[in-house]
């Protein structure tokens, strides 16, 4: 049964096109991957689907009584609440009716007869559907996926407001699970998710009897949890049957027949066009000389491949450091409260470190207590003198500027079109550079500060979770650079497949943290 029904849609932002004429069709039961490069139109068409944005033309047709839960880049909790309560919040129908049933059982004592009734019967009829609907054991069902996605590590009586972006996501991931929609719509649902959660997420969605459409440029997950793949590219919006790798051997044998159709085509119109410049002004084949301009008239072109832009990172080096980059003694991180017991770190030239751990033990505290922006809470660090660090931050503030005067406001020395050149080596277009950071898609965002970092030269990166929302060709290449990067490197990142095969040493601040994990 089709339970969504995309036809027709177009949409653009100024001359920008994101869309055009796409198509799509949703099964029940069915579980998509909606895959492309950053900036191809994948977020937009989501909130197209869900009513969030208006396309320019084209129709979304849902079934009736569908139920839909979406996890978006910028969905917001409610102040002041719990996490527990939060969770909570996705069975308030249960709620509704449990108050529904206990007002009929306060009524029934003031009621006569036929309304006592009719009231006893409504109460039963609301008691056996919160039987079915295990209602007595929701704080049960909280606990079970709240533990999988690691919120009861941080404690689920603890404020929302109180929580790191990555831990509000798993908050909001958490609550539409449990919600159990009939169409669930993720956003990138791993970017905040340690190993561990990742692979349970993993488990679940596999699993998960209902459909779902899935944002994501982490393939292992991809191929293990989806079984249709949607592939998103100039504008166009192309369905594929089976995981991510049948995807990619499905589309380079269509690239490789459209390839070879418009080389067949471009041999076929050379020839006629040379047959009609050779015959037209003779009398005796003039005929036939129309006849064939007709022909070619009538010839639906076949567009060549276009190759998609792909990235190209590369460090700016500074001078060589010292042979020890820095020495912790006794060192402990927090934010006024230690998050860690006292710790004695060496950090020498030329190491490549991958910082690990779940979410809220450190591991960006430790990354700015090395930058000084925060104070240690005990202890000593020692520093190299000739230290040069780059430093690339997991959230960022909203931004208003656009791509070109983001970077441009930091390297006011550079020209108009240096700035754009760097912007271009990115992966980025003239309509990316132009564009406010607040409307570009994450990854077209990460790739803008990328682009900063780069230009600056450093002998120390500290990179905190980079690959969040870049595409897999970014990701490639930001790996590339990072390899062939000669000075010291700290990463944390929660994607072992990126780090493992060229890192020197691995750190797991869950050794170190005072919180039980």
């Amino acid at each position: 049964m089709s339970i969504l029904n995309v036809q027709n849609v177009s949409h653009g932002f100024g001359a920008r096109k994101i869309l055009e004429n796409v198509g799509f069709r949703l099964l029940n039961g069915e579980h998509v991957g909606l895959v492309g490069a950053n900036g191809e139109g994948k977020s937009t068409f989501l909130n197209i689907i869900t009513g969030n944005l208006t396309p320019d033309e084209g129709k979304v047709e849902w079934c009736n009584h569908i139920t839909t839960g979406y996890l978006d880049q910028t969905t917001k909790l409610v102040a002041g609440m719990t996490i527990r309560n939060t969770l909570r919040t996705a069975f308030q129908h249960m709620y509704d009716l449990e108050a529904e049933m206990l007002a009929a059982y306060d009524k029934v004592a003031e009621a006569d007869e036929s309304q006592m009734e009719k009231l006893l019967n409504n109460a039963a009829q609301i008691q056996d559907i919160l039987e079915e609907s295990s209602f007595y054991i929701i704080d049960v069902k909280i606990e079970e996926v709240a533990n999988g996605l690691g919120l009861g590590e941080i404690g689920l009586d603890r404020k929302v407001d109180e929580l790191s972006g990555g831990q509000r996501t798993k908050v909001l991931l958490t609550k539409l699970l449990l919600e159990n929609p009939m169409i669930l719509i993720l956003d990138e649902p791993t970017n905040f998710l340690d190993e561990e959660h990742i692979n349970w997420l993993k488990g679940f969605l596999k699993t998960y009897k209902n459909a779902f459409i899935l944002v994501s440029h982490d393939i292992s997950f991809l191929n293990e949890v989806v079984n249709v793949i949607y592939h998103v590219e100039n504008a166009e919006l192309t369905k594929y049957t089976g995981n991510y790798e049948q995807f990619l051997e499905q589309s380079a044998l269509k690239r490789r027949q459209q390839q070879a159709a418009y080389e067949k085509q471009q041999k076929e119109i050379d020839r006629l066009e040379d047959f009609i410049a050779k015959n037209k002004a003779r009398i005796s084949t003039t005929s036939r000389a129309k006849s064939r301009q007709k022909q070619l008239n009538k010839m639906e072109l076949i567009e060549n491949v276009r190759e998609k832009i792909k990235p190209t990172f590369k460090f700016a080096e500074a001078r060589t450091s010292g042979r020890l980059v820095l020495q912790a003694k006794q060192l402990v991180i927090g934010y006024g409260e230690p998050l860690t017991s006292p710790l004695n770190l060496t950090l020498e030239r030329g190491q490549k470190v991958a910082v690990k751990g779940v979410n809220g033990v450190g591991k960006t505290t430790l990354l700015k207590t090395f930058l000084g922006i925060l104070p240690p809470v005990a202890g000593e660090l020692e520093l190299d003198p000739y230290l040069y660090p780059g430093y690339f931050e997991q959230e960022e503030p909203e931004n208003h500027n656009t791509a070109l005067e983001e970077v441009w406001q930091e390297f006011p020395g550079m020209t108009n079109g240096e700035v754009r050149s760097a912007l271009a080596r990115c992966g980025l277009t003239t309509n990316h550079i132009t564009s406010k950071m607040l409307v570009l898609s994450g990854g077209e965002n990460a790739k803008v500060r990328l682009c900063k970092l780069m230009l600056r030269e450093a002998n120390f990166l500290l990179l905190d979770e980079p690959t969040n929302h870049l595409d897999v060709d970014a990701k490639a290449a930001l790996r590339d650079a990072l390899i062939k990067f000669k000075g010291t490197i700290l990463l944390v990142s929660h994607d072992p497949e990126f780090y493992t095969d060229w890192v020197t040493d691995i750190w797991n601040v869950e050794n170190w943290t005072n919180k039980i994990v």
